[in-house]
């Protein structure tokens, strides 16, 4: 039978402050903790595979049966934003952070973008998404100049009008942004931000796209495509990667949509990996302080992973993750340095099983590896041999 891994990144759901969250100004961020002490969250799935069951967390119960294996990861890269913790979760760790741009792009950029798009621009410095089109949009409207704006990630984000700036156009734009963008202005996405209707009431579209730079390093998606395995991208795993390593793509449609693509790609015959971003919890939700949002998502992603592991074949593995932190109860909107829950499941491995802390999201791709027996030089350590074993089908009652 086939082996198939399903890795699902819950984006943003960080398990709390890693120990040098300090460097990032971050002491004290606590994602699920917020979420837990809402007194609103109910994700009996998540629950059963171990959630509540990790070491060291806010929220940790007392020794429960559980599932799932279950462990949560410390950040290793240099970065606390979703290139980097994607790129580590793929087998490489980033020592060097991507820049930011606090005071806004240097003059040098901005000239040389307007020079090759003939378009002038607006803003250039760190803002809200919804806030600057508010700000800019009319302005942006009457002139035909770009949006240009940033935040504390290594981003360049690009707003304009669908009915101003035609979406091929944009991108195109974001393309030229992407070339530019390269060295030590090498930031870790450029990413296109439509939005449509009239003052003061514009609405950014679901249309957004990302331009990242691609990995330095070979990835585990790369490893994998070399081994003639599948390689499939859900939500924006496609952006993120800039294409390296994918075989089949299904773009970002939601959280909702996207667990829906994932239950129709397990009908699907395949050997590899189905890699899926959920990124609601952190564009919609945390970035926005919305405690009330974040809890409402998780607790309707979790039926939806229920019914995928009732989905599961003999030799399936699902492994959940999260790329960093963005607690929607702390100061500020920005992503949050945190340690990430990571629950495996799977009919042939161990049930209730704490792998404790363990130092690198890297140590996911290492599993990978092993799971498919391929050579991979990247990061990590894998856990492969600590959770698995024959066991038979008694799980299916919990499901």
């Amino acid at each position: 039978m086939a082996k198939r891994v399903f890795l699902i990144v819950l984006d943003s759901v960080g398990a709390g402050a890693a120990p040098d969250a300090d460097r990032f100004g971050d002491s004290g961020c606590d994602t699920l903790g917020t979420c837990v002490r809402s007194g609103k969250l109910q994700v009996p799935t998540l629950a059963e595979l171990g959630l509540y069951q990790i070491e060291g967390t806010s929220f940790q119960k007392p020794k429960e049966e559980s599932i799932g294996c279950y462990m949560k990861l410390q950040e290793q890269s240099a970065g606390k934003d979703t290139t980097v913790g994607h790129w580590e979760i793929a087998g490489v760790i980033s020592p060097k952070p991507l820049p930011v741009y606090p005071d806004g792009f240097p003059e040098e950029v901005i000239r040389e973008f307007e020079k090759e798009t003939g378009r002038g621009v607006l803003c250039n410095r760190p803002y809200s998404g919804t806030e600057v089109i508010r700000d800019y949009g009319r302005e942006h409207l009457k002139t035909g100049k770009l949006i240009v704006y940033t935040s504390a990630d290594s981003v360049f984000q690009i707003a304009a009008h669908e009915e101003k700036v035609p979406l091929e156009e944009l991108y195109a734009d974001c393309r030229i942004a992407r070339k530019i963008l390269t060295g030590d202005h090498g930031v870790g996405r450029v990413i296109a931000r439509p939005f449509v209707g009239e003052y003061p009431d514009f609405t950014r579209t679901v249309n957004r796209h990302d331009f990242s730079v691609e990995p330095p390093k070979e990835t585990i998606l790369d490893a994998l495509k070399q081994a003639g395995k599948s390689v499939i991208g859900v939500g924006k795993i496609y952006d993120i990667f800039a294409g390296r390593g994918i075989t089949e793509t299904f773009p970002n449609k939601g959280n909702t949509r996207n667990m829906e693509q994932t239950l129709e790609l397990m009908d699907k015959e395949f050997e590899g990996l189905c890699f899926v971003n959920l990124v609601d919890f952190d564009m919609i939700y945390g970035h926005r302080n919305d405690i009330d949002g974040y809890v409402k998502a998780l607790n309707e992603v979790d039926p939806k992973i229920r019914q995928l592991m009732g989905k599961m074949r003999r030799e399936d593995v699902l492994i959940l993750t999260a790329d960093h932190g963005c607690d929607p109860g702390f100061p500020g909107t920005d992503h949050t340095r945190e340690y990430v829950p990571c629950l495996c499941f799977g009919e042939h491995l161990k049930k209730g099983l704490d792998l404790g802390i363990r130092s690198g999201f890297s140590d996911i791709a290492a599993t990978i590896a092993d799971i498919f027996d391929i050579d991979f030089q990247g990061d990590g350590k894998s856990f492969w041999s600590d959770i698995t074993e024959n066991v038979d089908d008694s799980y299916r009652y919990l499901l």
